[in-house]
C-alpha cells in the first residue's frame, strides 16, 4: 500500500510506504532467522536465548515476526520494565501487525499500580478479557504485553471464574425475570443507561450489560424470553455496532476475588515463549514490588503490607513459574551465561540531532554511502513532505524513504544495513501511546460530560419570551383528556409556566445551580425582559456596525504583500517540538494567506493556554523578518513580555533575526540604545508593554502587530492600537475560547481563527485526588524539587492562605515559596509572578490568578487545596498551567474526606482523574468562559449583557443584529447571500425556481395530538430532555430519519406518541420552508399563520404565488382570511399531523 505525499505540491512527491516495506526487511535478518530455527526445534528442555544487541523498536518488528512465522507457539508474553516502556511496545506491535486483534496489554488491577490501592474498572476489563480467553472463552491471545509491577498480581481461582460468568447464544431462551437477579447477584449495578463496566440496563425488550469480558457493552434483544439479537454498543452514543451469536458475560471477580489467586503464568499455554529485558535484574524488580509498603493507608484499600502482599505471588514463586517456558532475554548474569544460548543483533539506538537540520543531512548520506536503507518514519504525512523540502532543497540534496505511521524508537542497524529514523526523536518531540483502558474510561466519563450540558432540577434557564426563570423538571399534563409532557418553568413571585416539549428550542441553560451568586428571576407579563431584549440589541447593532465598518475600510486600503514562504520559513516550522493539529495548521495557513495579500491583516486567534498559539506568532513574526520588515509584540503585563522575549528567543536562536524586550526595568543608557536600534531597523522583534505604543519609540519599517490578551489593555492604549494597526498587518490573540457559536454571527466583521483542539501527544497530565494533609504536600512538593522543578500550589480563600504557607514550610523546611493573590497591589503582584518565572521561588502559592496565562515550563506539578470548589472547567484551566515541556507532569487534587463531598463534585473530581487530556470535549460545559469570551469579542461591557440575558439568547439577539444590518445599512458591502432554504430531498418543479431564502427562523406547533416519549419507552427525565433538545434542534429531513433510527436502535420500536412526535419535527421543517410561523392543530382545525411582517420579500417570493394558487383551486373547506395584520389559512377536517403535513405540501408545491 504506498500513498504519493501530498505534502506540497511543490515538492518533488516521494512514495510514502507503509510497516509492511518495513517488515519486509528486517523478516530478512539472519539473527531473526537463527531464532525462529532454535524455537522451531523439538527439545527436552525449554529454550534459553541471549538477544544482545537489540536497539529502539527492535524488539516489536523481531516478535512481529516471530508471532507470524511460529504458529505452534500460542502466546508470546512480553514482561517489560515498566508501565511506560509496556506501553510503548504494545503500541508498536499494534501498528506492525495492523490492529488490536492478536495484541493484549495486562495493566496492573489497581490505578498506578498495587501499592496506590485504588482498583480501575477499565484495567480490570483488559485484565479479565485476557483471563477469559486463557481459560478457552475465546481465541487466546497471540501476544501479550506486559511489565514487572503487573505480573505477580494474582486472578481469581478456576471455581471463581465458573461462578462469575453467564454465556448467552442467539436462539437459546433464558427467563428475563431470573436473568437479572442473576445479574444482581454477581455484582452488577442496575442503571437506566450503561456507560461504565459492571453496570446493566433493562428497556422494554432490550438489556444492555457492561461485561468485563470485553472492552465495549453489548446489548441483548429478546423477543419473548429468545435471544434474537446480540450486539456490542458504543456506550458514548448508546448505538449498537457489530453484531454475535454468543457472548459471554463476566462479573468483576478478580477485584472482588478472596482466594489466594492464580498466577498469568499458570494460565498460559506450556508451549508458549516469555520475553523479558533483562533475566539478570528481573527478581530484584519483582523483590521491589512485593516489599513496597502502601501510599496514604487511609486512602487506601490496603491498610498494611502484609494485606498487601496477600494479593501478590511472590517473587520466588514467579521465577520457578518462568523456568518452565522457553525464555528469551536481553540480559543474562556473566555467571549464567554458559547456560543460555547467545544470538547477536548488531544494532544502536538512533543518534539524536537537537533539531539540527545539517547534522540530520550529514548523517543520512553518511549511511547512504556505506549502502544503507535509509528511513524516516512520522504519523504525519505533512511533517514527512516538510523533511523531504528541507533535506531536498540543500546545495547537495539528500533523499530517505518515508514511513507511515511512526514506531517508537529508530535504530541503525549494521547487519541488514538499515538506519531508521522517528521524526519525533530528530525533533525531540514527545510520543505518546494510547492504551484501550483509557478508551473504556474516556467512554465512561461521556455521562460526565452529558450531565453538565444537560437540565437538573433547580438550574437557571432562560425562555426567550418570558426570561430567566428555574428549571422544574419534565411532567405529565392532561389537556383534552390525552395525557402531554410539558417542560415546568418557576419565575419570580411563584408563578409556573408548562413549556411545550415542541418548544424547547426557546429554553437554554443559563447557569447550574452550583453557582455562588443566584441570577434574578423575571416575572411573567412584567415587559420587563423586552426591554432589555431591545436595550440589548441597540448596543450590540452599534457594536456590530463599528466592527463592520472597520471591516469595510480595511478592504479598501493597501497594506504590504509579504512574499511567499522561504526556506529557512520551512525549518522553522519544521521544528517545532509538537505536531501541529489540524487547528494550528489552519490558523497559520490563514495568518500567512492574510500577510500575502495586499489588503492589511485583521485576525483574532483564540486558543487556550497550551494550544499553540504564540507558535503561530512565531511563525508570522519570522515570516515579515523575512521580509525585512519589523515586528511589535504587545502584551498586557511585564510577566508576559519576559516569557514571550524567552519563547522568540528560543525558538529564533538558529536563525538570522535579533529579538529584544522594552519594560519598565530597561531604563536609561541600556533602553536609549534599544530605541536607537530600533529606529535604525537594528532589532527585528521587539516584546513589550503598552509602552511599545509610547512617545519615543519608533520603528523603522514596522510590518507586523501582534497583540496578545488584548481585552486586558485600557481604553487609551487600545485607541492609540487602533492607530498603528490601521495600516500594518495585525494579529491578536487571545486564550479565552470564543465560542465557536460567535463565530459564525459575526461572520464578515471579523477574521477568526479558533484553536479548539490540545497538541497531540503532550503528555497527558497525571492527576490524583487525595484528602489534604502536610504529607501529601511534602510529598509532592520534595519529589517535583528534586528533578529542580517548581510546584503552583492553588488555594482560593485568601484567609486561609498564610495557614497553608505555614502548613508548607513545616512540612518542606527551607522551601521559597511566594505568596500571591489578586488584592495585593498590581506591582507587588507581579514582582511574585516575575520572580516565580525567573526561579527565585520553588513554591507559588496563589489564587486562581494564576489563570491568567502565566507560562512556567519548570512547574510541572500543580497542587489544588479544596478542588471541590471550582467548576471543572476551573479544574481544567488550572491543570493546563502544567505538563507544557516534555516531562511527565502532575496534578493533585486535594479535598476533605470523601463522605463531605457532594455526588456532584465527587462526579467532576472523577471525570477530571479519568480524563488525563480533557480535550475539547469539556468546552461544551463552559456557560462562564462563553461569558468572558463573548465579553473580550465584543467589549466587557457585554458581559453584563450576556450575564443578563444567558449567552443564547444573547447570541440570537446578536445573530438578529448582524444580520439586520447587512440587509439594510451594509446591503451593498454585503452581495445578497441570503441564506439557502432547506432543499427538499427531491425537489419539485417550484423548487428549482432556487429561492434562496429563509423567511422564518422558527416555526411554533401547538397541537392536541399526544406527542411525546413515554416514560416506559425512555427512562429517566435527563435523557428525555436531552432527546426532546436534540428533536428540536433538527433541521434537516435526513437527521430526522436518522434520529428515528437511533431511537428504535437504543429503545426497541417506537410507540404511536414518539412517531407523532417525529410528526411535529417533519411538519416543522416543511412549515419553515413555507414561510408559515405559527401551526395550530386543535379538534380537527388545521391553522397556518403566515409571515407577520406584510413588507417581507416574502410576499413577493415565488412560494407565496403558489401557495395562493393552490389556495384559489382548493374549495371551501380552505379558508384565507386577513386579521389584526395576521394573514392564515384554515382547513376543516384534519385529525393527524401526517394529514396536515400533506396539506401544506398540497398548498407549497414542497415535498417534507
Amino acid at each position: 500500500m504506498e500513498k504519493k505525499s501530498t505534502a506540497d505540491p511543490g515538492s518533488t512527491p516521494t512514495k510514502i510506504v507503509d510497516l509492511s516495506t518495513l517488515r519486509g526487511l528486517y523478516g530478512k535478518h539472519p539473527a531473526l532467522q537463527t531464532i525462529v530455527r532454535s524455537l522451531a526445534q523439538e527439545r527436552k528442555s525449554p529454550a534459553r536465548l541471549f538477544l544482545s544487541g537489540l536497539a529502539g523498536s527492535a524488539p516489536a518488528l523481531l516478535f512481529a515476526e516471530l508471532a507470524d512465522r511460529l504458529t505452534q507457539v500460542p502466546t508470546f508474553l512480553l514482561v517489560c520494565n515498566d508501565e511506560e516502556s509496556a506501553g510503548y511496545l504494545q503500541s508498536d506491535l499494534v501498528a506492525l501487525m495492523g490492529g488490536e486483534e492478536q495484541v493484549f496489554f495486562l495493566p496492573s488491577l489497581y490505578r498506578r499500580g498495587i501499592r496506590y490501592g485504588q482498583s480501575d474498572a477499565a484495567n480490570e476489563v483488559l485484565r479479565s478479557e485476557i483471563a477469559d480467553r486463557l481459560r478457552g472463552g475465546g481465541v487466546p491471545p497471540r501476544i501479550i504485553v506486559t511489565y514487572a509491577a503487573a505480573l505477580p498480581e494474582g486472578f481469581a481461582d478456576q471455581a471463581e471464574y465458573e461462578a462469575g460468568h453467564i454465556d448467552i447464544a442467539l436462539g437459546e431462551e433464558y427467563e428475563r425475570k431470573s436473568l437479572r437477579e442473576r445479574l444482581w447477584s454477581l455484582g452488577f449495578e442496575e442503571t437506566d443507561y450503561v456507560y461504565m463496566p459492571g453496570q446493566f440496563a433493562v428497556r422494554g425488550s432490550l438489556i444492555d450489560i457492561y461485561s468485563y469480558a470485553q472492552d465495549l457493552p453489548v446489548r441483548i434483544d429478546f423477543l419473548g424470553d429468545e435471544v434474537e439479537t446480540i450486539s456490542f454498543f458504543d456506550p458514548e452514543s448508546q448505538l449498537s455496532g457489530e453484531t454475535m451469536e454468543r457472548v459471554r458475560i463476566l462479573a468483576p471477580i478478580d477485584s472482588k476475588s478472596k482466594s489466594k489467586s492464580t498466577s498469568l503464568l499458570e494460565l498460559l499455554p506450556a508451549e508458549a515463549v516469555v520475553y523479558l529485558p533483562s533475566h539478570s535484574f528481573f527478581p530484584s524488580t519483582l523483590r521491589t514490588v512485593y516489599e513496597m509498603p502502601p501510599v496514604h493507608p487511609e486512602d487506601n484499600i490496603f491498610h498494611t503490607l502484609e494485606e498487601m502482599q496477600a494479593r501478590l505471588i511472590e517473587p520466588e514463586t514467579v521465577m520457578a513459574q518462568l523456568e518452565h517456558f522457553s525464555l528469551l532475554t536481553g540480559g543474562v548474569d556473566l555467571r549464567e551465561q554458559s547456560q543460555w544460548r547467545e544470538i547477536a543483533f548488531r544494532e544502536q539506538p538512533e543518534p539524536l540531532f537537537h533539531k539540527k537540520m545539517d547534522l540530520l543531512a550529514e548523517t543520512l548520506s553518511d549511511y547512504q554511502h556505506q549502502s544503507f536503507a535509509t528511513m524516516i518514519m512520522s504519523d504525519q504525512e505533512s511533517q514527512l513532505g516538510r523533511l523531504h523540502r528541507l533535506l531536498a532543497e540543500r546545495e547537495q540534496p539528500v533523499h530517505f524513504v518515508p514511513l507511515r505511521p511512526t514506531l517508537h524508537g529508530g535504530f541503525i542497524d549494521h547487519e541488514i544495513k538499515l538506519c531508521l529514523l522517528t521524526d519525533h526523536s530528530i525533533f525531540e518531540r514527545y510520543h505518546g501511546y494510547r492504551l484501550k483502558s483509557d478508551r473504556i474510561r474516556k467512554r465512561s466519563s461521556a455521562l460526565t460530560l452529558q450531565d453538565i450540558r444537560g437540565f437538573e432540577y433547580g438550574d437557571y434557564v432562560v425562555h426567550s419570551d418570558y426570561g430567566v426563570a428555574q428549571f422544574g423538571g419534565l411532567c405529565q399534563i392532561e389537556q383534552n383528556g390525552e395525557e402531554r409532557e410539558a417542560v415546568r418553568l418557576n419565575f419570580k413571585g411563584g408563578d409556573s409556566l408548562y413549556v411545550s416539549i415542541n418548544a424547547l428550542s426557546r429554553i437554554s441553560k443559563y447557569k447550574s445551580k452550583d453557582v455562588e451568586e443566584a441570577p434574578q428571576l423575571n416575572k411573567l407579563g412584567s415587559g420587563a425582559w423586552d426591554r432589555l431584549k431591545d436595550k440589548t440589541k441597540k448596543k450590540v447593532k452599534e457594536i456590530a456596525r463599528d466592527l463592520i465598518k472597520l471591516y469595510a475600510q480595511r478592504l479598501k486600503m493597501k497594506g504590504f504583500a509579504f512574499s511567499p514562504d522561504t526556506y529557512l520559513q520551512q525549518e522553522l516550522e519544521a521544528s517545532f517540538m509538537y505536531e501541529d493539529t489540524p487547528d494550528q495548521e489552519k490558523a497559520t495557513e490563514e495568518v500567512k494567506a492574510d500577510m500575502e495579500s495586499p489588503v492589511p491583516m485583521d485576525r483574532l486567534v483564540c486558543g487556550d493556554v497550551g494550544f499553540g498559539k504564540t507558535e503561530i506568532a512565531v511563525r508570522a513574526a519570522f515570516k515579515a523578518c523575512a521580509d525585512s520588515k519589523q515586528v511589535a509584540v504587545m502584551v498586557p503585563t511585564t510577566v508576559l513580555a519576559y516569557q514571550h522575549y524567552h519563547t522568540f528567543k528560543k525558538r529564533l536562536k538558529d536563525f538570522p533575526v535579533r529579538v529584544d524586550y522594552l519594560n519598565a526595568a530597561r531604563q536609561g543608557r541600556e533602553r536609549t540604545q534599544l530605541l536607537k536600534d530600533l529606529a535604525e531597523g537594528k532589532i527585528d522583534i521587539l516584546i513589550g508593554t503598552h509602552s511599545l505604543a509610547g512617545k519615543g519609540v519608533k520603528f523603522k519599517d514596522l510590518g507586523l502587530l501582534i497583540i496578545d490578551e488584548e481585552q486586558k489593555f485600557g481604553v487609551a492604549v487600545k485607541e492609540k492600537i487602533r492607530k498603528m494597526r490601521a495600516e500594518v498587518d495585525t494579529l491578536t490573540m487571545t486564550a479565552t475560547p470564543i465560542p465557536r457559536t460567535l463565530q459564525f454571527s459575526l461572520m464578515g466583521a471579523r477574521d477568526l481563527s479558533n484553536i479548539l483542539t490540545p497538541p497531540p501527544n503532550r503528555h497527558p497530565v497525571r492527576t490524583d485526588h487525595t484528602t489534604y494533609s502536610p504529607e501529601v504536600l511534602a510529598d509532592a512538593i520534595n519529589a517535583e524539587l528534586a528533578r529542580d522543578g517548581q510546584v503552583f500550589v492553588i488555594n482560593n480563600r485568601i484567609r486561609t492562605i498564610e495557614s497553608v504557607a505555614e502548613d508548607i514550610r513545616k512540612a518542606v523546611p527551607g522551601v521559597r515559596i511566594g505568596v500571591g493573590h489578586g488584592q495585593m497591589p498590581p506591582k507587588e503582584l507581579e514582582k511574585v509572578l516575575t520572580g516565580f518565572v525567573s526561579q527565585e521561588y520553588d513554591v507559588l502559592l496563589a489564587t486562581s490568578v494564576v489563570e491568567n496565562g502565566i507560562d512556567v515550563p519548570n512547574a510541572n506539578t500543580i497542587i489544588v487545596n479544596e478542588a471541590q470548589r471550582f467548576g471543572l472547567s476551573d479544574l481544567h484551566q488550572l491543570r493546563g498551567r502544567v505538563g507544557r515541556g516534555d516531562r511527565q507532569a502532575y496534578c493533585i487534587l486535594l479535598t476533605p474526606p470523601a463522605d463531605a463531598l457532594t455526588d456532584t463534585a465527587k462526579r467532576r473530581l472523577e471525570s477530571i482523574v479519568s480524563f488525563a487530556e480533557l480535550g475539547s470535549g469539556i468546552q461544551i460545559a463552559m456557560q462562564d468562559l462563553d461569558i468572558r469570551g463573548a465579553g473580550n469579542l465584543l467589549g466587557s461591557e457585554q458581559s453584563g449583557f450576556i450575564a443578563d440575558l444567558g449567552y443564547e439568547t444573547y447570541k440570537q439577539v446578536l445573530e438578529e443584529a448582524v444580520r439586520e444590518l447587512k440587509d439594510e445599512e451594509f446591503a451593498d458591502l454585503f452581495p445578497v447571500e441570503e441564506e439557502p432554504v432547506e432543499q427538499a430531498e427531491s425537489p419539485s418543479p417550484s423548487d428549482k425556481k432556487g429561492h434562496r431564502r429563509s423567511y422564518v427562523t422558527d416555526t411554533s406547533i401547538d397541537t392536541d395530538v399526544a406527542a411525546y416519549f413515554p416514560q416506559t419507552y425512555v427512562p429517566g427525565d435527563e435523557e428525555r430532555m436531552r432527546l426532546y433538545r436534540e428533536l428540536n434542534g433538527i433541521q434537516r429531513k435526513r437527521d430526522l430519519l436518522d434520529f428515528y433510527d437511533r431511537m428504535v436502535d437504543r429503545f426497541g420500536p417506537m410507540p404511536r406518541e414518539g412517531e407523532e412526535l417525529l410528526h411535529v419535527v417533519e411538519l416543522r421543517l416543511l412549515a419553515q420552508r413555507c414561510g408559515v410561523e405559527r401551526v395550530l392543530l386543535k379538534r380537527g382545525l388545521l391553522k397556518l399563520t403566515l409571515v407577520r411582517d406584510l413588507h417581507s420579500p416574502y410576499y413577493r417570493s415565488p412560494i407565496f404565488s403558489h401557495i395562493l394558487q393552490a389556495a384559489a383551486q382548493w374549495g371551501e373547506d380552505l379558508r384565507f382570511k386577513e386579521e389584526k395584520g395576521d394573514r392564515s389559512i384554515s382547513v376543516r377536517g384534519v385529525e393527524t399531523l401526517r394529514q396536515a403535513t400533506t396539506i401544506l405540501e398540497r398548498l407549497s408545491g414542497l415535498t417534507a
